[in-house]
């Protein structure tokens, strides 16, 4: 009995050590996450809620200069009514789908042909262009436009005074124009980033792949159409949602270009409007929703392209 005893003595303490260290094991991942999610949750959630609850609450003070108290009611949709009465605001967000139905397949495509070609069995020194081309993403945007405005403003810019001596008026910071050259620093700043996701998905792809090719006859050009951008979708979908996303958040360049641009109104892009509303009109809560509705926009169109891209692999 005794002997009988020990051994079911031994087996509890055996499984109650494989229960311990299961229980173990199932908490480390959601330690070494802790961190993570803490820094995520009030870095990310709890700012996009607080925004939230902002659009949705009226703020009224009572008094010259409030000092007669303030009180806050629940405001439904009266500030987002508020938003979309704004003309200048819709406008920004039209201005701003326009530029990138132009700039995100220009920087997508500049993005692929370099990527292309860098890992093209032909490429010298690939990785040296890939640094050269990647470098611009490095440059803040505030002194990346900085530094193109050199190249815009008439008296500094030296394709304006070379451009005057060929006989041709340009004007980089006309209304009409201005929108472009923002579109030229936001290619300029990202093409090199979107490449580098580019070549990511290229390194994937199998050498058998590119050997069978060569072996059936296929050339550069057919390989890179019936190989090499089939099997990189994945990755030019995620660089146009990126870029979809990044479009509707434009900030810094319109800003720092305003200065020295007169077409450039303090409402020119989508988030310019928010922060005007918000810091120049002290209307935080008006500013939260056109926040939401930027959010919004950028949500819905990167559905409708991810659903397009989705329809047409099927």
């Amino acid at each position: 009995m005794s002997t009988a005893t020990e051994r079911m003595t031994t087996r509890d303490a055996t499984a109650q050590q494989k229960g311990t260290r299961s229980g173990a094991t199932a908490r480390a991942p959601w330690l070494l996450l802790a961190p993570f999610l803490a820094l995520f949750i009030f870095t990310f959630i709890l700012p996009i809620l607080v925004a939230i609850g902002s659009s949705f609450t009226k703020v009224t003070r009572s008094g010259l200069f409030g000092e007669q108290g303030v009180t806050s009611e629940f405001a439904w949709f009266d500030n987002y009514a508020l938003a979309l009465a704004d003309g200048n605001f819709i406008a920004s967000i039209g201005r701003m789908i326009l530029f990138g139905i132009v700039q995100v397949p220009v920087m997508i495509v500049a993005a692929t042909v370099l990527a292309l070609l860098l890992e093209s069995a032909s490429a010298r020194w690939p990785g040296l262009f890939r640094a050269a081309y990647f470098m611009p993403y490095g440059v803040p945007g505030v002194i990346a436009t900085i530094l193109w405005s050199f190249l815009y403003v008439p008296g500094l810019s030296p394709v304006i005074d070379v451009a005057s001596w060929m006989g041709l008026d340009v004007d980089f910071l006309g209304a009409g124009t201005v929108l472009w050259s923002i579109a030229n620093i936001v290619t300029w700043s990202y093409t090199g980033y979107n490449m580098l996701i580019i070549i990511a998905q290229l390194k994937s792809i199998p050498g058998e792949l590119y050997e069978a090719a060569r072996v059936d006859g296929a050339g550069a050009w057919r390989i890179a159409f019936s190989i090499q951008i089939p099997l990189i979708a994945p990755a030019l979908v995620l660089t146009t949602v990126f870029s979809i996303i990044g479009t509707l958040q434009l900030f810094a360049e319109p800003q720092v270009l305003q200065t020295v641009a007169p077409a450039i109104d303090s409402q020119y892009t989508p988030n310019l409007s928010a922060y005007t509303t918000a810091f120049a009109y002290n209307d935080y809560n008006v500013a939260a929703a056109q926040a939401v509705l930027i959010a919004v926009v950028a949500f819905v169109l990167s559905f409708a392209f991810l659903r397009l891209t989705n329809r047409k692999s099927k």
